[in-house]
């Protein structure tokens, strides 16, 4: 397992994690933007409108995502909204691709880390449908102390290569806007006192985190 990056280090990678999600809509925007100032065309500023729509919506989730999965939210001890959670957990599954959410379990506010490691679950399950598929959050337990299994169902599913060779400690990719995600994953399992698996369920990918 390679060295844990300071905290200096840790903070300019999410940083750049963060640019690296929202760079694609906002350049798209800008584009958009560019063609309603320079074509007079009627249908083409109607497709830039939709496009401006579309991908400022985009990134308007992605926002609202890394603000609780990777941001402060709060202060320490926090807790946070678990409803609030499914919400903002929705509108990035739904920007992501040809993916679609389901969301069961119990309800009511969570301290912050655990609702955090939830969230990069969502994430990560995102890259184990790389061709879309459904994504079925389940919470059981309590509040202080839940259990989430994270169902990933879809064609060509697979495990998330990065979080996985973190948990098995084969980790040897540098850190980078890439693979932070998997990284800060593995750090708020520890935290939170958590035991992150992976499994596998016929052709469908579990992700499991359990009380230590």
């Amino acid at each position: 397992m390679q060295a844990a990056p300071t905290d200096l280090e840790l903070a300019a990678l999410i940083s750049s994690k963060i640019c690296h999600d929202v760079i694609g809509p906002v350049g798209a925007i800008h584009n958009g933007l560019e063609i309603l100032d320079e074509d007079n065309d009627a249908e083409a500023k109607s497709y830039a409108m939709d496009v401006i729509r579309n991908v400022s919506k985009q990134a308007s989730a992605r926002l609202q995502f890394a603000r609780f999965a990777f941001g402060a939210a709060g202060s320490a001890g926090a807790l946070i909204d678990l409803g609030t959670a499914e919400q903002i957990s929705t509108g990035f599954v739904s920007g992501a691709g040809k993916h679609r959410l389901h969301w069961t379990g119990i309800a009511g506010y969570m301290v912050k880390d655990k609702v955090k490691l939830l969230l990069n679950l969502v994430a990560s399950a995102v890259t184990a449908l790389p061709r879309g598929g459904d994504i079925t959050v389940s919470m059981t337990g309590s509040l202080e102390n839940p259990s989430f299994l994270i169902r990933c169902q879809g064609q060509t599913a697979r495990p998330p290569q990065h979080l996985t060779d973190f948990i098995t400690g084969a980790a040897s990719a540098p850190l980078d806007a890439m693979t932070i995600q998997a990284y800060y994953t593995w750090r708020l399992a520890g935290t939170s006192g958590m035991r992150l698996e992976i499994l596998k369920d016929g052709d469908d990918i579990l992700l499991s985190a359990k009380p230590a």
